[in-house]
Protein backbone atom coordinates (compact mmCIF):
# COMPACT_ATOMS: atom_id res chain seq x y z
CA UNK A 1 0.00 0.00 0.00
CA UNK A 2 1.02 3.43 -1.22
CA UNK A 3 -0.38 6.98 1.12
CA UNK A 4 -1.59 9.39 -1.00
CA UNK A 5 0.57 12.19 0.25
CA UNK A 6 3.88 10.06 -1.25
CA UNK A 7 1.90 9.81 -5.04
CA UNK A 8 3.01 12.35 -7.78
CA UNK A 9 3.30 12.56 -11.00
CA UNK A 10 6.03 9.02 -12.03
CA UNK A 11 8.18 9.47 -14.33
CA UNK A 12 10.13 5.91 -15.39
CA UNK A 13 14.01 5.48 -16.12
CA UNK A 14 14.03 4.48 -19.98
CA UNK A 15 15.25 1.20 -21.23
CA UNK A 16 17.42 1.13 -24.73
CA UNK A 17 17.59 -1.41 -26.91
CA UNK A 18 20.22 -1.99 -29.63
CA UNK A 19 19.13 -2.55 -32.75
CA UNK A 20 20.47 -3.06 -36.57
CA UNK A 21 18.12 -0.84 -38.12
CA UNK A 22 18.48 2.18 -35.26
CA UNK A 23 20.35 5.21 -34.83
CA UNK A 24 21.67 7.53 -32.83
CA UNK A 25 18.06 10.05 -33.03
CA UNK A 26 17.44 9.23 -29.08
CA UNK A 27 20.40 12.24 -28.62
CA UNK A 28 19.25 14.24 -31.44
CA UNK A 29 15.75 14.62 -30.90
CA UNK A 30 15.35 13.99 -27.21
CA UNK A 31 18.59 14.76 -25.36
CA UNK A 32 19.23 11.34 -24.35
CA UNK A 33 22.47 10.46 -22.84
CA UNK A 34 23.64 7.17 -24.80
CA UNK A 35 26.58 5.46 -24.53
CA UNK A 36 29.64 7.32 -25.89
CA UNK A 37 29.80 4.76 -29.09
CA UNK A 38 28.83 4.22 -32.38
CA UNK A 39 26.05 1.29 -31.35
CA UNK A 40 22.19 2.28 -33.36
CA UNK A 41 19.84 2.24 -30.44
CA UNK A 42 16.73 1.63 -32.23
CA UNK A 43 14.33 1.47 -29.31
CA UNK A 44 13.72 3.18 -26.03
CA UNK A 45 11.17 1.48 -23.64
CA UNK A 46 9.69 3.95 -21.61
CA UNK A 47 6.61 2.68 -19.98
CA UNK A 48 7.41 -1.32 -19.52
CA UNK A 49 6.24 -4.14 -17.13
CA UNK A 50 8.21 -7.10 -18.91
CA UNK A 51 10.03 -10.10 -16.68
CA UNK A 52 13.68 -9.08 -18.73
CA UNK A 53 12.90 -5.16 -18.65
CA UNK A 54 11.38 -3.21 -15.68
CA UNK A 55 10.46 0.27 -16.15
CA UNK A 56 11.62 2.16 -12.40
CA UNK A 57 10.59 5.16 -11.19
CA UNK A 58 13.17 7.46 -11.51
CA UNK A 59 12.77 10.01 -8.44
CA UNK A 60 10.71 11.24 -5.57
CA UNK A 61 9.38 9.43 -2.55
CA UNK A 62 8.75 6.84 -4.81
CA UNK A 63 12.11 6.32 -6.67
CA UNK A 64 13.26 2.57 -7.15
CA UNK A 65 10.16 1.21 -7.81
CA UNK A 66 9.18 -0.86 -10.43
CA UNK A 67 6.13 -0.79 -12.74
CA UNK A 68 5.37 -4.80 -11.64
CA UNK A 69 5.51 -3.34 -7.84
CA UNK A 70 3.10 -0.43 -8.58
CA UNK A 71 0.44 -2.65 -10.80
CA UNK A 72 0.94 -5.51 -7.95
CA UNK A 73 0.83 -3.58 -4.90
CA UNK A 74 -0.40 -0.29 -4.97
CA UNK A 75 -2.92 -0.77 -8.41
CA UNK A 76 -5.74 0.78 -6.58
CA UNK A 77 -3.60 3.94 -5.52
CA UNK A 78 -2.09 4.58 -8.88
CA UNK A 79 -4.07 2.91 -11.56
CA UNK A 80 -7.48 3.26 -10.29
CA UNK A 81 -10.16 1.03 -8.46
CA UNK A 82 -11.58 0.60 -11.96
CA UNK A 83 -8.69 -1.99 -12.41
CA UNK A 84 -8.75 -3.92 -9.15
CA UNK A 85 -9.41 -6.90 -10.65
CA UNK A 86 -8.10 -7.13 -13.87
CA UNK A 87 -7.06 -10.44 -14.95
CA UNK A 88 -3.63 -8.93 -16.08
CA UNK A 89 -0.64 -10.25 -13.74
CA UNK A 90 1.93 -7.10 -15.63
CA UNK A 91 0.59 -4.16 -16.82
CA UNK A 92 -0.61 -4.41 -20.03
CA UNK A 93 0.96 -1.58 -22.07
CA UNK A 94 3.98 -1.33 -23.52
CA UNK A 95 5.19 1.92 -24.71
CA UNK A 96 8.07 2.68 -27.06
CA UNK A 97 9.78 5.09 -28.94
CA UNK A 98 11.46 3.85 -31.65
CA UNK A 99 14.15 5.44 -34.06
CA UNK A 100 13.79 3.54 -37.54
CA UNK A 101 17.25 4.30 -39.57
CA UNK A 102 16.97 1.60 -41.75
CA UNK A 103 13.49 -0.51 -42.71
CA UNK A 104 12.70 -2.44 -40.05
CA UNK A 105 11.74 -6.67 -40.97
CA UNK A 106 8.68 -7.07 -42.67
CA UNK A 107 6.67 -9.28 -39.42
CA UNK A 108 3.40 -9.66 -38.47
CA UNK A 109 2.26 -10.60 -34.63
CA UNK A 110 -0.37 -12.97 -33.66
CA UNK A 111 -3.85 -11.60 -32.42
CA UNK A 112 -5.98 -12.33 -29.62
CA UNK A 113 -7.58 -15.64 -30.86
CA UNK A 114 -4.34 -17.01 -32.49
CA UNK A 115 -1.81 -16.21 -29.77
CA UNK A 116 -3.20 -19.26 -28.30
CA UNK A 117 -2.81 -20.92 -31.19
CA UNK A 118 1.25 -20.30 -31.37
CA UNK A 119 2.04 -20.20 -28.25
CA UNK A 120 2.41 -16.53 -27.81
CA UNK A 121 1.49 -13.49 -26.91
CA UNK A 122 -0.77 -11.03 -28.58
CA UNK A 123 0.31 -7.60 -29.90
CA UNK A 124 -2.01 -4.99 -31.56
CA UNK A 125 0.11 -1.59 -31.86
CA UNK A 126 -0.58 1.52 -33.11
CA UNK A 127 2.73 4.07 -34.42
CA UNK A 128 2.49 8.16 -33.81
CA UNK A 129 4.83 9.66 -36.34
CA UNK A 130 7.30 11.96 -34.66
CA UNK A 131 9.60 12.70 -37.12
CA UNK A 132 9.75 11.89 -40.93
CA UNK A 133 12.82 12.07 -43.60
CA UNK A 134 10.72 13.12 -46.88
CA UNK A 135 9.23 10.25 -48.64
CA UNK A 136 9.31 8.39 -45.61
CA UNK A 137 6.43 5.65 -45.91
CA UNK A 138 4.79 2.88 -42.90
CA UNK A 139 3.96 -0.54 -44.69
CA UNK A 140 0.92 -2.02 -43.44
CA UNK A 141 -1.43 -4.76 -44.64
CA UNK A 142 -1.63 -7.17 -48.40
CA UNK A 143 -2.31 -5.83 -51.33
CA UNK A 144 -5.22 -7.27 -52.96
CA UNK A 145 -5.14 -10.35 -54.68
CA UNK A 146 -2.36 -11.65 -52.25
CA UNK A 147 -3.29 -15.35 -51.03
CA UNK A 148 -1.75 -18.04 -48.99
CA UNK A 149 0.10 -19.42 -51.61
CA UNK A 150 1.63 -16.09 -53.39
CA UNK A 151 2.65 -14.82 -50.18
CA UNK A 152 4.22 -18.40 -49.89
CA UNK A 153 6.10 -18.24 -53.09
CA UNK A 154 6.75 -14.35 -51.65
CA UNK A 155 8.42 -15.56 -48.94
CA UNK A 156 10.87 -18.18 -51.38
CA UNK A 157 11.49 -15.55 -53.62
CA UNK A 158 12.11 -12.33 -51.64
CA UNK A 159 9.49 -10.54 -52.59
CA UNK A 160 7.30 -9.88 -50.01
CA UNK A 161 7.34 -5.94 -49.70
CA UNK A 162 5.59 -6.34 -52.87
CA UNK A 163 2.71 -7.71 -51.63
CA UNK A 164 2.90 -5.05 -48.88
CA UNK A 165 0.68 -2.16 -48.99
CA UNK A 166 2.81 0.94 -47.88
CA UNK A 167 1.85 4.72 -46.57
CA UNK A 168 3.66 8.10 -46.97
CA UNK A 169 3.79 9.46 -43.48
CA UNK A 170 4.72 13.07 -42.19
CA UNK A 171 4.51 13.80 -38.58
CA UNK A 172 1.74 13.85 -36.16
CA UNK A 173 0.43 10.54 -38.06
CA UNK A 174 -0.90 8.07 -36.46
CA UNK A 175 -1.73 4.17 -37.58
CA UNK A 176 -3.55 1.54 -35.80
CA UNK A 177 -1.60 -1.91 -36.41
CA UNK A 178 -4.10 -4.84 -35.61
CA UNK A 179 -2.24 -8.16 -34.67
CA UNK A 180 -2.36 -10.74 -37.85
CA UNK A 181 -1.55 -7.44 -40.31
CA UNK A 182 1.89 -8.04 -41.92
CA UNK A 183 3.65 -4.41 -41.14
CA UNK A 184 6.93 -2.96 -41.20
CA UNK A 185 8.24 0.64 -40.56
CA UNK A 186 10.23 2.20 -43.08
CA UNK A 187 13.60 3.88 -42.98
CA UNK A 188 13.97 7.72 -41.47
CA UNK A 189 10.87 7.62 -39.13
CA UNK A 190 10.62 7.84 -35.29
CA UNK A 191 7.48 7.09 -33.99
CA UNK A 192 6.17 6.73 -30.23
CA UNK A 193 4.85 3.11 -30.59
CA UNK A 194 2.07 2.12 -27.77
CA UNK A 195 0.98 -1.47 -27.83
CA UNK A 196 -0.47 -4.51 -26.01
CA UNK A 197 1.96 -5.59 -23.49
CA UNK A 198 3.63 -8.44 -25.79
CA UNK A 199 7.37 -9.05 -27.38
CA UNK A 200 5.96 -11.84 -29.33
CA UNK A 201 7.25 -11.07 -33.37
CA UNK A 202 7.15 -12.98 -36.46
CA UNK A 203 9.38 -11.97 -39.01
CA UNK A 204 8.75 -12.96 -42.76
CA UNK A 205 11.59 -11.34 -44.47
CA UNK A 206 14.54 -8.97 -43.74
CA UNK A 207 15.74 -7.22 -46.40
CA UNK A 208 18.36 -9.89 -46.60
CA UNK A 209 20.65 -8.19 -44.18
CA UNK A 210 22.80 -9.27 -40.84
CA UNK A 211 22.12 -8.42 -37.60
CA UNK A 212 24.66 -6.90 -35.71
CA UNK A 213 26.28 -10.59 -34.59
CA UNK A 214 27.01 -10.50 -38.23
CA UNK A 215 24.61 -13.36 -38.76
CA UNK A 216 21.19 -13.29 -40.31
CA UNK A 217 18.15 -12.95 -38.16
CA UNK A 218 16.17 -15.68 -37.95
CA UNK A 219 12.66 -15.78 -39.83
CA UNK A 220 9.43 -17.28 -38.28
CA UNK A 221 7.66 -17.84 -42.03
CA UNK A 222 5.52 -20.92 -40.74
CA UNK A 223 4.38 -19.28 -37.51
CA UNK A 224 3.46 -16.69 -39.29
CA UNK A 225 1.34 -17.81 -41.75
CA UNK A 226 -0.82 -18.74 -39.03
CA UNK A 227 -1.40 -15.52 -37.61
CA UNK A 228 -1.69 -13.46 -41.45
CA UNK A 229 -5.11 -12.01 -41.98
CA UNK A 230 -5.54 -12.24 -45.99
CA UNK A 231 -8.73 -11.16 -46.24
CA UNK A 232 -8.50 -7.93 -43.69
CA UNK A 233 -8.50 -4.21 -44.77
CA UNK A 234 -5.07 -2.62 -44.61
CA UNK A 235 -4.89 0.27 -42.22
CA UNK A 236 -5.35 3.85 -43.37
CA UNK A 237 -4.28 6.86 -41.31
CA UNK A 238 -6.21 7.37 -38.43
CA UNK A 239 -8.51 10.51 -38.75
CA UNK A 240 -9.07 12.45 -35.14
CA UNK A 241 -12.58 12.68 -33.86
CA UNK A 242 -12.13 15.57 -31.51
CA UNK A 243 -9.21 15.44 -29.30
CA UNK A 244 -9.53 11.63 -29.92
CA UNK A 245 -6.87 9.09 -31.88
CA UNK A 246 -8.33 6.04 -31.02
CA UNK A 247 -10.65 4.21 -29.15
CA UNK A 248 -9.65 0.10 -28.97
CA UNK A 249 -10.68 -2.43 -26.44
CA UNK A 250 -6.39 -2.46 -25.87
CA UNK A 251 -6.04 1.41 -25.62
CA UNK A 252 -7.16 4.58 -25.89
CA UNK A 253 -5.34 7.64 -27.48
CA UNK A 254 -6.12 11.21 -27.05
CA UNK A 255 -3.94 14.09 -28.36
CA UNK A 256 -3.60 18.04 -26.70
CA UNK A 257 -2.59 21.25 -29.31
CA UNK A 258 -1.62 23.78 -26.23
CA UNK A 259 -0.25 27.28 -27.61
CA UNK A 260 2.41 29.10 -24.93
CA UNK A 261 0.73 29.82 -21.52
CA UNK A 262 -2.25 27.67 -22.00
CA UNK A 263 -3.26 25.43 -19.17
CA UNK A 264 -5.25 22.30 -19.13
CA UNK A 265 -6.60 19.58 -16.66
CA UNK A 266 -6.35 15.99 -16.95
CA UNK A 267 -10.08 14.87 -16.10
CA UNK A 268 -10.30 13.55 -12.68
CA UNK A 269 -12.32 10.07 -13.34
CA UNK A 270 -9.96 7.93 -10.78
CA UNK A 271 -8.03 6.29 -13.35
CA UNK A 272 -4.52 6.79 -14.40
CA UNK A 273 -3.46 8.28 -17.64
CA UNK A 274 0.09 8.00 -19.27
CA UNK A 275 0.97 11.35 -20.80
CA UNK A 276 3.44 11.22 -23.79
CA UNK A 277 5.19 14.50 -24.92
CA UNK A 278 5.12 14.69 -28.81
CA UNK A 279 6.72 18.43 -28.79
CA UNK A 280 7.45 21.85 -27.26
CA UNK A 281 7.86 21.74 -23.44
CA UNK A 282 5.14 21.54 -20.42
CA UNK A 283 5.35 22.43 -16.83
CA UNK A 284 3.72 20.94 -13.56
CA UNK A 285 3.20 21.78 -10.08
CA UNK A 286 6.61 22.52 -8.28
CA UNK A 287 8.48 23.37 -11.15
CA UNK A 288 8.16 20.06 -12.69
CA UNK A 289 8.72 20.35 -16.39
CA UNK A 290 8.82 17.79 -19.56
CA UNK A 291 9.59 18.16 -23.15
CA UNK A 292 9.45 16.39 -26.58
CA UNK A 293 10.30 12.50 -25.87
CA UNK A 294 9.14 12.60 -21.66
CA UNK A 295 6.80 10.37 -21.01
CA UNK A 296 4.57 10.32 -17.48
CA UNK A 297 2.20 8.62 -15.23
CA UNK A 298 -0.19 10.66 -13.58
CA UNK A 299 -1.44 8.40 -11.04
CA UNK A 300 -5.55 8.11 -9.88
CA UNK A 301 -5.63 9.45 -7.00
CA UNK A 302 -4.23 12.56 -7.38
CA UNK A 303 -6.52 15.54 -7.06
CA UNK A 304 -7.41 18.46 -9.45
CA UNK A 305 -4.83 21.04 -8.52
CA UNK A 306 -2.31 17.78 -9.50
CA UNK A 307 -3.60 17.38 -12.97
CA UNK A 308 -3.38 20.52 -13.81
CA UNK A 309 -0.28 21.54 -16.72
CA UNK A 310 0.80 24.62 -18.34
CA UNK A 311 2.27 24.93 -22.16
CA UNK A 312 6.09 27.28 -21.20
CA UNK A 313 6.98 26.76 -25.16
CA UNK A 314 5.83 28.71 -27.98
CA UNK A 315 3.52 25.25 -29.04
CA UNK A 316 2.98 21.77 -27.22
CA UNK A 317 1.49 18.69 -28.65
CA UNK A 318 1.00 15.86 -26.13
CA UNK A 319 -0.63 12.12 -26.20
CA UNK A 320 -2.77 10.28 -23.53
CA UNK A 321 -2.72 6.82 -23.37
CA UNK A 322 -5.33 4.65 -21.13
CA UNK A 323 -6.73 1.57 -21.02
Amino acid sequence: MIASHELSVLQFAPIYQERVWGGRNLERLYGRKLPADSTPYGESWEICDRAEAQSVVSAGPLQGWSLHDLWTQARNEVFGFAYAGHPAPRFPLLIKILDAQEDLSMQVHPDDVSATGVGGEAKSEAWYVTCAEPEAKLYAGLRPGTTPETFRQAMVDGSVAEHAESLKVAPGDCLAVPGGTLHAIGAGVVIFEIQQNSDTTYRVFDWNRVGLDGKPRALHQEEAMKVLHFDAEPPTLLKPQGGRLLDWPYFKIDRWEMTKFEGRSVARQSRFKIGAVVEGEISWRKGMSMRAGDFFLVPACLGDKQRQFKCTSARATLLWISL
